[in-house]
């Protein structure tokens, strides 16, 4: 870490005068791709070869077949159907209601309304585009088809009585492409059909006053180009461009605004100019084969193996850095009453899976909240906008909603929140620019939006007026613990972060003082209360009076002081029931992962999949409630890593919470913070050796979970290791960058990388 030290600019608000620092010579080299290679280490006396069984294409091939989800029978719901895309232009593959056709649906998630006066929900919400049809001459009898996990296509045919259509389809660089033969006296028939540029909120409610539809769309005709072209009343345009060329149809969205005629311009250039389908596909599978191999998971457990490769693959195609942040519904819209982003939940638990997969490339939040910092001031008062920043509970993708005053009653702390996730991105990478350029300057800018308002009161704390702990039905009360957890957290990190950057900040007195002078978390007999004066009394679906458990860390199963009011607060909080969704159980899996209680976790996760439940994963591993919610089961396999791997307060645990029907599991390069990649095998219920690569030169502590002898750390050049071990175990390893270290007990085990046998096997995903 650089020393050298400059006061704060205004850039971020506040009183001081000057800029950050550029500390180039900090910042970490590009991460490689790890999977697929051998990983040796040099001496005679100390070397070692890791052998990856899964460094071919053949391997990934025969794996992830075993993963795909596959269908016999005709999907007749969007949850039942295949799904592609590419992290905006995205596709659902169903039934057409009411008719003897396929529906693939056609949304794209940069298509918005741009009325901000209506709100999220109508003004600045998603649009629809419109869906294709595939439509056969005969009556459809059977469907067999397979969503290839490795190659990101569908394929498949679909049986009428009057013969056979065989069917690819994929989706890659903003083109939807399907091709399609026919056999016996079958024809191919596609027709798209534009659907009205309204809400999809219309199925709960009705427009707001002084709402005005948008215009009804038209067509034009450019060469063998068809066109619809949606304008808009608050500016810009949606425009569908699609051609059928033999056996192919190739199709592409583009949005534009404020102007109305680059859309138009822009998607007929893309279909001119889109290849055939044989040269996508090729384009198409060298990204996705490269993407898999960053990182492998294999559990004994077929269905959830299965389940945790999907979630990899959905969030793959809803997610790229730089696209449009993930609303509730990804880039699949179908009727909803949340056709936006949802900050006070559902965005945050959408990207936690990123960091331990090790795919930030992914990080749609992050690059969202940099493009948008003007936005984000502009969304708090204009009395405050000189220092502060806030996003309300949803909002366009370009983060435009107001934030709620403290004392109003409102939430006030999304904005922190999802910095979270942006500081776990930064912990994964230790990327310095990522912390220079987006977390620092906003989380500076939404704690100090929260210190406006802290008041002392008689006991000589500092109080928080009152705000709303995320969709608690009650009426908000003072010192939400969703706000004081978040005020905490933020005021820490500032401080971390200061200190690493070399910033001498003017506020750091005043973060010390809030951390000093914060009042406590509000707690009752049953645990932590929903704030001052108001009890967790009725059955809640968020955990949002939790944060500062998970995923906050700040008090954690690491204080024993504190593991009796953990453990009450969470059991406390699944004891009324009646309102949980499927991330209450997802929630609680981690939180019980956190206390090293495996089967526990297992036991709550499995309740997401248990379908005498309300609201279980559904067949494609969708998720929904009155409307697609992405967020649960993405969740899922962050509550998978959570048993399999953590990394908070500097320390990385190794299979901390695997359960016991799990007695053989194997990671491979398993991104934790500091910028480490982990890989680990556990058979017949033993850690047999952990392996961790640098990729930053941050201090490793590792709780490795080796028994059963000495332990032994070779580092990648043959000689022993520098380590220490304190009082709990924990132990620190000297390994610089780019090294690596491998640790084992007693005898040198193989040091292989292959997929488990499954003990639990279980059907594909899908209607097999």
């Amino acid at each position: 870490m650089t020393s050298r030290r400059v006061v704060l600019g205004s850039v971020l608000g506040g009183t001081a005068a000057a800029a950050l620092p550029s500390v180039a010579e900090a910042a970490p080299a590009q991460v490689p791709d790890a999977v697929g290679e051998d990983l040796t280490a040099g001496s005679a006396d100390g070397r070692w070869k890791l052998r990856n069984r899964m460094g071919s294409d053949g391997a990934w091939t025969d794996f992830l077949r075993g993963q795909d989800l596959v269908w016999h029978r005709m999907p007749t719901l969007w949850h039942e159907g295949p799904f592609l895309g590419d992290g905006r232009l995205g596709s659902m593959v169903y039934k057409e209601p009411g008719a003897n056709s396929v529906r693939f649906t056609v949304q794209h998630g940069e298509v918005q309304d741009h009325r901000p006066e209506f709100g999220s929900g109508w003004g600045t919400c998603r649009l629809p585009v419109g869906h294709l049809t595939l439509d056969p001459v005969g009556t459809i009898g059977a469907v067999d088809w397979r969503l290839s996990l490795w190659n990101a296509e569908l394929t498949g045919t679909v049986t009428t009585d009057k013969g056979t259509l065989t069917l690819s389809a994929l989706i890659h660089d903003g083109v939807l492409a399907a091709r399609v033969t026919a056999d016996g006296d079958e024809e191919v028939r596609w027709t798209f059909h534009p659907e009205e540029a309204i809400s999809p909120r219309k199925i709960s409610e009705a427009p707001p006053t002084g709402y005005v539809a948008n215009p009804p769309w038209t067509t034009r005709t450019t060469g063998d180009v068809e066109q619809v072209l949606q304008p808009l009343v608050g500016g810009g345009q949606t425009a569908t461009a699609y051609r059928r060329s033999g056996d192919t149809l190739l199709l592409n969205v583009a949005h534009s605004h404020p102007s109305d005629t680059r859309a138009g311009e822009a998607s007929l250039r893309k279909i001119q100019r889109a290849a055939p389908y044989a040269t996508l596909r090729r384009q198409h599978t060298r990204w996705w084969h490269a993407f898999y191999r960053r990182s492998f998971v294999s559990i004994p457990d077929q269905r959830l193996q299965s389940f945790h490769w999907i979630q990899l693959y959905k969030i793959a195609s809803a997610s790229r850095e730089g696209g449009p942040p993930m609303a509730t519904c990804g880039p699949w819209l179908e009727p909803t009453p949340w056709p936006a982003v949802w900050w006070n939940l559902n965005i945050q638990l959408e990207y936690w899976l990123i960091h331990g997969s090790n795919h930030l490339e992914l990080d749609s939040l992050a690059s969202t909240l940099r493009q948008n910092q003007e936005q984000l001031i502009a969304n708090v008062p204009a009395a405050y906008r000189a220092d502060s920043a806030g996003v309300g509970r949803s909002s366009d993708m370009f983060a435009n909603r107001g934030v709620p005053v403290p004392g109003s009653g409102g939430e006030a702390g999304n904005l922190t929140w999802a910095l979270h996730n942006v500081w776990l991105s930064y912990r994964h990478s230790m990327d310095e620019d990522l912390l220079r350029d987006t977390v620092y300057p906003l989380l500076r800018r939404a704690i100090n939006y929260y210190l406006h308002f802290l008041q002392p009161g008689d006991d000589g704390k500092l109080h928080l007026p009152s705000t709303l702990s995320p969709e608690y039905p009650v009426v908000p009360p003072k010192d939400t613990n969703y706000d004081l957890a978040l005020i905490r957290w933020g005021c820490g990190t500032l401080l971390e972060a200061s200190e690493r950057l070399g910033v001498d900040d003017p506020l750091v007195p005043r973060w010390q003082e809030v951390l000093a002078r914060l009042t406590p978390y509000p707690v009752d007999a049953n645990g932590y209360m929903i704030g001052a004066d108001t009890p967790y009394a009725q059955s809640h679906r968020h955990y949002s009076h939790l944060l500062m458990v998970y995923p906050l860390y700040l008090v954690n199963w690491d204080q024993p002081e504190q593991r009796e009011l953990i453990e009450k607060s969470v059991v406390h909080w699944h004891a009324l029931t009646g309102s949980h969704r499927g991330y209450s159980y997802t929630g609680a899996a981690s939180l019980y992962a956190m206390m090293g209680r495996g089967d526990t976790a297992l036991s709550y996760l499995k309740k997401f999949f248990d379908t005498s439940t309300r609201y279980p994963c559904r067949a494609n591993t969708h998720y929904t409630e009155a409307g697609p919610v992405i967020e649960t089961p993405l969740s899922a396999s962050q509550s998978l890593h959570d048993m399999l791997c953590q990394s908070w307060d500097g320390v990385i645990r190794v299979f901390p919470a695997v359960p016991d029907s799990w007695a053989d599991v194997t990671l491979h390069d398993f991104r934790t913070q500091g910028a480490f990649l982990v890989s680990a095998v556990r058979s017949d219920g033993v850690t047999r050796f952990v392996r961790v690569r640098s990729l930053a030169g941050e201090p490793l502590r590792l709780r490795h979970g080796l028994t059963g002898g000495r332990v032994t750390a070779v580092l990648d050049d043959g000689r022993p290791a520098r380590t220490h071990t304190a009082d709990d175990g924990t132990l620190t390893v000297e390994l610089a960058k780019g090294r690596e270290v491998l640790l084992y007990a007693g005898k040198r085990p193989d040091l292989v990388i292959a997929p488990v046998s499954p003990s639990e096997p279980g059907e594909p995903w899908g209607l097999p």
